[in-house]
């Protein structure tokens, strides 16, 4: 089946469910603006995806969460450990290059977003923005932003839920209003993986508060605490994951542990200046890490005495500050918004390296103390990411939309790093600084070609120009050099059409996003670093459909096509030689995305939902001689609710049991973490 003819499946689907004479609301987002704008009125592809429809799928997670957005990916695990995912938009998966939004603050701050500590309790609503990030949201995101906006205090609806299932899983949460205008979400959540040794436990509690006196002033204060025993990634040798490794084990010290306190205060105050909305919302939160890992090495030898792998003790500890402040005004004909905004980000590691033997299996793996440090290291990075932006919505004539926005950055960084050997403290003492003041900017245009009642097919184009600064991963190394910035020139057209009253939707469009400097994972020295990989380019077109057939059905389907490939990037081999990649595809990025989701929730009576992933083939490595093959899995969910409000359900993730490459490791060279086995669990919740 041809890409085009897998697209135009999805036609007649919408047409059949046009026939539909019931009316449904239409999305209200403020991801893109910071104001609330209809989804389908935007130059912007955006999906809004309410609680109900979290709730009908029993989706927890970014991967459940995201099931059924075209294009986009939340592939679990990763070198951030067991309780996190990877996420990827335009057939680019990289930790840094999205923006992960919560109740307005980039979680994860002026570095990576904070994945593992994300808890998706009882969220409002979770927004989905493709392309980058809006001028309103800074130098942070080249290819999508996802925003969780939870309830306002003192409007939590009660919600219990207490889950168990195979391999020692379980979780216990809890959200609900304790007072006027004060609100109190907790969960304690332990897991167990198909992969030996592989688990987390997760805590969180978060309380929030509101005051409506002289405008509103509100607070939250929230805490994390993850502690993670990561699993293996598997080899590549050759073209092929190698046999020589078993398919479960793991290579890790007995002692790994990846964990993560997070600590998060926020304090916002919106009031009115005459008939201007002002907005101010500052934010601190204090990151403390603890990590244990290790990885095989490149031709690794089998026989458990000879040295063949790398390990590191690690303390990290980060901090990041958010400060935005804004004026804004709406009417019926134009909105507008004007603001300042600061993000800072404070960091360092401390890293004891060693070498160890372990067998394939990893049945004679080692505790990390028990090994001679050969190499100590420290970095430091102290960066801040500020600017003016602006941006307008125009409604200039009945049914045109115009969307204008221009921002001047000002981004500063200073990186120090140091190494030692043995077990001695080193100075971080090779000092890099780099500062950079630049213009970015976006703009877009949307016209309803037709309209009637709730049915409209609207046309839309926008262009965006951004840039951050490189990344940083506080691996074990000591980098002290600071890559040029990142920067993109996108641009996207399309369609969006509502039919049977707003009850179904089905948008197309096709997008194009050039890329300089964009930093990839290499293996420098035989050591994990970071590169800039010259010139890139990411293109291709996606179809999402949204539909309700009847009462309580809803059913989601999506489908990509994507092109990410190397423009020019001259690679320096190992051996020293060089290897031009134009035209190679990026690792791990298949052509071919589609998935499904249906799910059938009404208030009382039975429920149920199934998932559907197809994952199209991909290759394992830059050169594009490793093929992995296409793949597809499947979750399904199947109970009764109550009139009361509690609900019993049996849930299976990964049904057919796929364990593809689905992540792969920037810290083991070749090496990847596949899909987690299937897990089955009961659910017991009640939401009032």
């Amino acid at each position: 089946m041809t890409a085009i003819h897998r697209a135009r499946c999805l036609v007649p689907l919408a047409l059949l469910a046009a026939a539909i004479p019931a009316a449904a609301e239409e999305a209200i987002t403020v991801t893109a603006t910071r104001l609330p704008e209809p989804a389908i009125s935007l130059p912007l592809v955006i999906a809004s995806l309410p609680n109900d429809t979290l709730r009908a799928r029993g989706a927890v997670d970014l991967r459940d969460a995201l099931a059924g957005v075209a294009g986009v990916q939340a592939n679990p695990g990763g070198d951030m450990g067991p309780a996190g995912a990877v996420v990827a938009f335009q057939g680019l998966a990289e930790m840094d290059a999205y923006l992960l939004v919560v109740d307005g603050v980039p979680f994860g701050g002026a570095f990576n977003p904070a994945v593992t500590t994300l808890d998706l309790i009882d969220v409002e609503r979770f927004e989905v923005l493709k392309g980058a990030a809006p001028v309103t949201y800074g130098a942070t995101s080249f290819v999508g932003v996802l925003n969780a906006v939870r309830y306002d205090a003192g409007e939590q609806p009660t919600r219990l839920l207490v889950q168990g299932g195979t391999r020692s899983s379980a979780r216990g949460s809890f959200a609900t209003t304790i007072a006027k205008g004060q609100s109190l979400l907790g969960s304690a959540e332990t897991r167990r993986f198909s992969q030996d040794r592989g688990g987390f436990e997760r805590y969180h509690l978060l309380y929030r508060a509101r005051a409506d006196t002289a405008g509103r002033v509100h607070f939250d204060l929230e805490g994390v605490s993850v502690d993670q025993t990561p699993y293996s990634p598997h080899p590549r040798e050759g073209n092929v994951l190698t046999p020589r490794f078993p398919r479960d084990a793991n290579v890790n010290p007995t002692d790994a542990r990846q964990d993560q306190d997070r600590l998060q205060a926020n304090l916002g105050l919106d009031a009115r200046l005459g008939e201007l909305d002002w907005v101010t919302l500052a934010s601190v939160a204090q990151n403390w890490g603890r990590n244990t890992r290790g990885f095989l090495r490149e031709g690794f030898a089998s026989d458990g005495i000879t040295i063949n792998a790398d390990g590191f003790r690690q303390r990290v500890r980060t901090t990041e500050g958010y400060l935005d402040s804004h004026i804004g005004h709406a009417s019926a004909t134009f909105d507008w918004i004007a603001g300042v905004d600061l993000l800072y980000g404070r960091g360092s590691q401390r890293s004891s390296n060693f070498e160890y033997a372990v067998r394939p299996d990893g049945s004679n793996a080692p505790t990390s103390t028990s090994r001679t440090i050969d190499e100590s290291t420290v970095l430091t990075d102290h960066r801040v990411f500020g600017g003016l932006y602006g941006q307008v919505v125009a409604r200039p004539v009945p049914g045109l939309t115009l969307l204008g926005g221009l921002r001047l950055n000002r981004t500063s960084e200073r990186r120090c790093g140091g190494e030692a050997e043995g077990d001695t403290r080193p100075d971080a003492d090779d000092c890099h600084r780099r500062s950079k003041t630049r213009l970015a900017g976006s703009a877009g245009a949307s016209y309803a070609v037709w309209s009637r009642g709730d049915d409209s097919v609207a046309l839309f184009g926008d262009y965006r120009d951004t840039y951050k600064p490189a990344a940083i991963d506080f691996g074990p190394e000591a980098e002290g050099d600071i890559l040029a910035p990142e920067t993109t020139r996108s641009w996207e057209g399309g369609i969006k059409t509502r039919a049977a009253g707003g009850r179904v939707a089905l948008e197309a469009s096709y997008f194009e996003t050039r890329f300089n400097n964009l930093v990839i994972r290499e293996n420098i020295g035989g050591l994990p670093g970071l590169a800039s990989a010259g010139k890139s380019r990411l293109r291709g077109f996606e179809v999402e459909l949204r539909a309700t057939p009847f009462a309580d059905f809803t059913l989601s389907a999506g489908y990509a096509h994507h092109l990410a490939q190397f423009v020019d990037y001259a690679r320096l081999r190992p051996d020293g030689s060089i290897q031009q990649l134009a035209g190679k595809r990026l690792e791990l990025s298949p052509k071919d995305l589609a998935s499904g989701v249906a799910s059938y929730a009404p208030a009382t009576g039975v429920q149920a939902s199934a998932t559907l992933r197809y994952t199209g083939k991909r290759f394992l490595n830059k050169g594009n001689t490793s093929v992995a093959g296409a793949y597809a899995d499947l979750d399904a969910r199947l109970g009764w609710r109550w009139s009361g409000g509690w609900g019993v359900f049996v849930e299976s993730e990964n049904i057919t049991d796929r364990r593809d490459a689905v992540v792969e490791s920037e810290l083991g060279d070749a090496q990847f973490y596949r899909l987690p086995g299937r897990r089955l669990l009961l659910t017991i919740e009640r939401r009032l």
